[in-house]
């Protein structure tokens, strides 16, 4: 307990202290009323001209041109084709508008142009080759190994694509087989039903053609259809007509057809006397006499045979 009492008592001191340190600054006029923030003081920035330069000298290395290949030249110039119009009233006119992409790049290309035009003289004053021989032989930056994967992987992959592409030609072969299999199938059924019909027709009398024996199976047009029923009404009634011409008649009236007529009563050319009157070969009335012997005059006549 005493030693929680001596801490707090230190922590009070200590808040007492500081309380008493403000107040003092605020009587000073140090402390003004609001916020107050530590400021860092500004940097102060040096142009340290001779510690750059002994950088410099540090880093600097005297080498060759050929062993440095550098160059500083500006822009090739234009082609009177491709000089854009300087607007008038512009600052600098060969100031290029780093937001036009198409013109930045150009001017790159061209600076590039510059720069090799103006080393080239120069390579071939120190005698350095700037063409390749035709016999030059560069090492691969990949290695044997692996551009033989890469190979190994593009050929895996077109022979998958051939695999995939032959497996459509096949499904469409196959799609183009069942629908000609499907026509045909559908064709058979139509001339068998077209010879079912055909053969009815015939049967009850309608047609008396049998054309669709052939087996031709072609369709006729409307046209064909009309010439062929004007055609059968040229040579007569059909068949069937016919056979009910003759089983029943011509039409007309039926009734009272069997009574006689006076032409009917005058014409006695059908008669016969014979018949008539019974003194033909068979009387009426009278059946003809069985030629056969009965059971008995047969047995009779076997036991006469022994």
């Amino acid at each position: 307990m005493a030693m929680l009492a001596s801490g707090s008592d230190s922590e009070a001191d200590s808040e007492a202290f500081s309380d008493a340190e403000l107040q003092e600054a605020f009587a000073r006029g140090v402390l003004k009323p609001g916020l107050n923030v530590e400021l860092e003081a500004p940097k102060r920035r040096q142009n340290d001209v001779a510690g750059l330069g002994q950088c410099l000298a540090e880093f600097r290395k005297d080498l060759p041109w050929l062993e440095r290949l550098d160059v500083t030249v500006g822009p090739a110039p234009e082609l009177p084709a491709q000089q854009t119009p300087v607007e008038p009233g512009a600052v600098d006119p060969g100031a290029v508008d780093p937001e036009d992409d198409f013109r930045r790049e150009m001017t790159f290309y061209r600076q590039a142009q510059a720069a090799v035009l103006a080393v080239l003289p120069r390579l071939h004053q120190h005698q350095i080759p700037t063409k390749r021989p035709q016999d030059y032989f560069a090492e691969m930056a990949k290695s044997d190994q692996q551009m033989q994967k890469i190979r190994q992987k593009l050929q895996t992959k077109q022979a998958a694509m051939e695999k995939s592409e032959k497996a459509k030609q096949l499904r469409a072969l196959r799609k183009y087989g069942k629908k000609v299999q499907t026509e045909v199938l559908q064709k058979r059924q139509r001339e068998k039903s077209q010879m079912m019909t055909a053969i009815k027709k015939y049967q009850k009398g309608f047609s008396d053609k049998l054309d669709f024996l052939e087996g031709d199976g072609r369709s006729l047009s409307r046209g064909e259809k009309e010439g062929a029923k004007a055609q059968q009404m040229k040579k007569g009634p059909s068949a069937k007509r016919r056979y009910k011409n003759q089983k029943f008649g011509f039409g007309g009236r039926k009734k009272g057809s069997k009574r006689n007529t006076r032409e009917s009563y005058d014409d006695v050319s059908s008669f016969r006397a014979r018949t008539a009157h019974g003194k033909g070969p068979q009387k009426m009335g009278k059946k003809l006499s069985n030629k056969r012997p009965g059971k008995r005059a047969r047995e009779k006549m076997k036991n006469r045979a022994r």
